[in-house]
Order: C-alpha cells, then sequence, then structure tokens
C-alpha cells in the first residue's frame, strides 16, 4: 500500500508545527478528495478509512480530538447483547463482529476481556429474571462464535459460586449470595484514545487532521475553515463532504433531525467497592434489558452507569449530569452492595449525548442504535446513530457513500485489518523495554510504550495519580495536543476528577510548555 505524498507522510506524529505546515499547505493546493467534519470516533475512523484507500483527506475538528461524545462513553466495546435481547439481531450481530475486529486485529492493545458479573442475590432479580440473563449470556456465546472471535479471548458465560463473585467484585452483597452468573466483554481502556489512535493512524496514510478548526459554508463539495487560534480563513474545494460531527450533525446540516439521549456516569474510589476486577451488573428495577454497571477504570476508579434520559434543546459543549440521574445510579447499583454508597464516595461525574435518529415518540432507549449514512438536498453525506463499538463499519459505509457517488478514485476498504498505532503488527510497535515500564502506562500505549518513555521521565505526574510525565510530554510531542486541557481531559483522563486536575495542573502546564518548543 502506497501512504499519500506529503511533508510528514508516514509518520504519525501529529504536533502544533505539522498542523501549521499543513493549514499553509492548504492554503496553497485548497482540493482535496474528501474532507472530513468532525473529529470524534466516527470521523476519525472516516479519515483512516479513506486515507487507507488513497484517497487525499483533510479532517476538521473545531475543538480538540474526542472533545464530544467520544470520551463520554462506558468505554465498553458492546457484542450487542442488548440488541439481541429486543430483536435487532442486525445490530447485535454487526457489534460482535467490529468487536472482534477491534479485539484480535486493529486494537487489542486497547481493549481487553472485561467480567460482567450478575449476582445473584435475594430481591435483586425478579422470579425468571435470572434463567432470562443466563439465556441472554448463552445468546452472546452464540454471537461470539458467530463473529470468529475465539473463546481465549472472550471466555465462554458460566456460574460462579459466592465466594468467586466476591473475588471479582469484593463489595457486592454477601447476605443471601448464591453465586452469580458471569459473561464476558470488551473494555477499552480509554475511549478518547482510541480516538486519538485512529487520528495518528490516518495522519501516517496521508491524511492532513486539523484541530482547533472550523468548518462553515458547508456544501457537498466545498467549505470555508477557520483556523480558531489565528481567526484565519481559506476556501477548501472537496470531491466530498462527509459530516460526522454527531449530536452537532444538524448544525452542519440542517435536514438531520436527531433525538439526543443522555448517559451519565458517576466516579468513585475503586476502593469503595473492594478493588473489583469484573464489572458488577444489576438489573434495573421494573426493565428486563437494562442494567447499571459498576465498571472498573484505570486511575483507581470505578464508573457507574448508565442513564438513558431524553435530551432535547441547544447542545451543550459538556453536558451535565442531573441530580435525578446520580441519585437513580446509586440507588441501582446500591441494591447489589454490602455497603451503601452516598453523595459523599462520588469523586467525579460525566455525562455524554447519543446522536440518535428521530424515530419519533417512545423511550430513547427504544431507539434503535443502527447507524445510517445520509445525503442531504446540499449534497452533504452525514453518519449519524451508531455506536462506539461499530465506528469503523459507519466509517467504511460512509466512504463507500461518497466514492459511489462522487466516484472517488479510491481502493477496497481495508480497515478491518489495519492495526492503529501501538498494536501489534503496526510497523512502529516495538516491545516494551524490560522493567521500568509502569504497567499503567503500557495499558495506555501498548507498543508504543518505548517511544513514550523516551518522551521523559517514568514518574508520576502527581502523587496517587499513574500518569507519567513521560505521557505529558508525548501528548504534546506526537498526540496533537495544543494545551494543557487537551492533556488533562482527552490524552489522559485525569481531568475526570476535578480534585487530581488541580493536583497535576501545574506540573502539566510546564511540561507543556517544555515540549512545544521540541
Amino acid at each position: 500500500m502506497t501512504i499519500n505524498a506529503g511533508p510528514f507522510a508516514g509518520t504519525t506524529r501529529l504536533t502544533s508545527r505539522r498542523r501549521e505546515v499543513e493549514l499553509d499547505a492548504l492554503a496553497v493546493a485548497p482540493a482535496v478528495d474528501l474532507l472530513v467534519v468532525g473529529g470524534g470516533v466516527t470521523g476519525a475512523g472516516v479519515a483512516l478509512d479513506a486515507a487507507a484507500r488513497g484517497l487525499r483527506v483533510v479532517l476538521v475538528e473545531a475543538r480538540d480530538l474526542a472533545f464530544g461524545t467520544s470520551r463520554w462513553s462506558s468505554k465498553l466495546v458492546h457484542g450487542g447483547l442488548r440488541y439481541l435481547a429486543s430483536g435487532r439481531i442486525g445490530v447485535a450481530r454487526e457489534s460482535a463482529v467490529e468487536r472482534g475486529v477491534l479485539m484480535t486485529r486493529t486494537a487489542p492493545h486497547l481493549v481487553r476481556p472485561l467480567p460482567q458479573l450478575v449476582p445473584l442475590l435475594p430481591g435483586l432479580l425478579r422470579p425468571g429474571q435470572a434463567s432470562l440473563v443466563r439465556a441472554g449470556f448463552l445468546a452472546g456465546d452464540a454471537l461470539r462464535l458467530s463473529a470468529r472471535t475465539p473463546g481465549a479471548v472472550l471466555p465462554r458465560m458460566r456460574r460462579v459460586d459466592a465466594a468467586r463473585a466476591r473475588q471479582l467484585v469484593p463489595g457486592v452483597r454477601a447476605a443471601g449470595l448464591a453465586g452469580a452468573l458471569v459473561a464476558h466483554d470488551g473494555q477499552l481502556v480509554d475511549d478518547a484514545r482510541l480516538v486519538v489512535a485512529l487520528a495518528r493512524t490516518a495522519a501516517q496514510y496521508g491524511a492532513t487532521v486539523l484541530t482547533r478548526v472550523r468548518a462553515e459554508e458547508v456544501t457537498g463539495t466545498s467549505a470555508r475553515l477557520v483556523d480558531s487560534l489565528t481567526g484565519q480563513s481559506l476556501a477548501l474545494t472537496a470531491g466530498a463532504v462527509v459530516n460526522a460531527t454527531g449530536v452537532w450533525a444538524g448544525e452542519v446540516d440542517p435536514s438531520i433531525r436527531l433525538r439526543p439521549s443522555r448517559g451519565t456516569h458517576l466516579l468513585v474510589d475503586a476502593a469503595a467497592l473492594g478493588h473489583p476486577v469484573a464489572a458488577l451488573t444489576v438489573p434495573v428495577p421494573g426493565s428486563t434489558s437494562r442494567f447499571v454497571f459498576a465498571l472498573p477504570q484505570q486511575l483507581g476508579r470505578v464508573a457507574i452507569g448508565l442513564t438513558d434520559e431524553d435530551a432535547p434543546g441547544p447542545i451543550p459543549d459538556e453536558p451535565q449530569p442531573t441530580e435525578a440521574e446520580l441519585d437513580f445510579l446509586l440507588d441501582t447499583v446500591n441494591a447489589a452492595l454490602t455497603t451503601a454508597l452516598t453523595r459523599a464516595d462520588v469523586r467525579g461525574a460525566y455525562a455524554g449525548l447519543r446522536p440518535l435518529i428521530d424515530t419519533g415518540g417512545g423511550s430513547t432507549a427504544d431507539i434503535s442504535r443502527q447507524h445510517a449514512v445520509l445525503e442531504s438536498p446540499s449534497g452533504v453525506i452525514t453518519v449519524v446513530g451508531g455506536k462506539l463499538t461499530t465506528y469503523r463499519r459507519m466509517a467504511e459505509d460512509a466512504v463507500d457513500t461518497a466514492v459511489r457517488l462522487r466516484r472517488l478514485p479510491a481502493r477496497a476498504c481495508w480497515t478491518a485489518r489495519l492495526p492503529l498505532v501501538g498494536a501489534p503488527g503496526h510497523r512502529d510497535s516495538r516491545p516494551a523495554p524490560e522493567g521500568g515500564v509502569p504497567a499503567s502506562l503500557l495499558a495506555r500505549h501498548g507498543g508504543a510504550a518505548r517511544e513514550v518513555l523516551a518522551a521523559g521521565g517514568a514518574e508520576p505526574i502527581a502523587e496517587g495519580i499513574d500518569v507519567t510525565r513521560a505521557e505529558i510530554a508525548y501528548a504534546v510531542t506526537h498526540e496533537g495536543a495544543l494545551d494543557a486541557s487537551d492533556v488533562l481531559d482527552r490524552r489522559t483522563r485525569i481531568g475526570l476528577v476535578a480534585a487530581d486536575a488541580a493536583r497535576a495542573r501545574a506540573a502539566v502546564e510546564e511540561i507543556v510548555a517544555q515540549s512545544r518548543t521540541r
């Protein structure tokens, strides 16, 4: 495969200098094959798909990579079990296939098997519900087999006794515990990190990735690009334009009608649940298909989520959880815990908006997560709906549509076998040096760990925060971070807990300033 030409072709490094040079180059030659608007997981996936097919691609993001919904997920790579339960077999099958692609080929360094534990407790499950959960887990095994994901990657469902259940989730209520049902799904170490890996790999194949650049006056073949840092603008022409702005899609293409749904999570210290190694899965009272999860996370936290609430009105930059949602999450998870959590245990909270296609009335929980690729009257191609797990398929369908409608000179899609930066098989991935590599750094960077360590020291950025100074520098010298907020809130997830961000900010700002001169 020939990588596109350009002054930075072949390198995954995203830097402020590269951004400046590529903006200057576009001012001189403002014509490309494909313009992608939106730097979330779908937009980054579209850019990679198109660049790997040999197209000249520009991706613009008004703020930062993974600024929107893509950093507010549960970080689960779902096999589609919930959709199977509601009869959406196509969505469930697609999810299982894409989960397998991520876990075995494209990003196994970022996605790991996570046990999901449903405790068999009196009063927690309605009569017959345990049998329904077991049947669902068995159906999930069938999905895994149909997607050809090996059992060594995702073990099959099993029942465990009470002692084993409490080893997996020490905080689960012991009184009356008759064991648990355990299945496995995929979990991302970090959703924002997946987006950055996609964008960097797209850049390796020649894509121009520009953050802090707004797309205005967007049509099916053009847009005005405005550099938010300098105020300068340029008129860009493109063979096709793909709108991948998620919940903001209607602002780019007014013909799009979305019905956003808010999903909220709260964060507690892992110690509050005994440092679980499995996701505690608690049925939502009155529902047969909804659960609240207590999910082990990096940085010593557990995320408890999630809600599914209508979110009408203007789209905020950063959605905020409601008091009612936080109470709902605490009340639901506490039904399965020995020691109830209170508001005093909450270290942070976040909310994200799902870009669901408006299908009329009913609950947002009942709206299909099937994605759609739509052509507007202006010719803009919009990709909406879907979910993080299926980003690659969404990107493939969007590029296929652009190629077909605009007759772009593209090769066939091959992203299902294209390893992202840091994954085994990527040309820049290397075995981690023996000794002296923090396990958390390795988990976040995989085969790029050696390169990360070369950027700085292995000591923590602040006491009790297992993010190294090297990772802060690397975010600026390789991952396109332009300021401390990019680092705290997206290249690392220190910013999810305000107290952590306050302790780390001064050191992060110092390293960012030093690294920008390199």
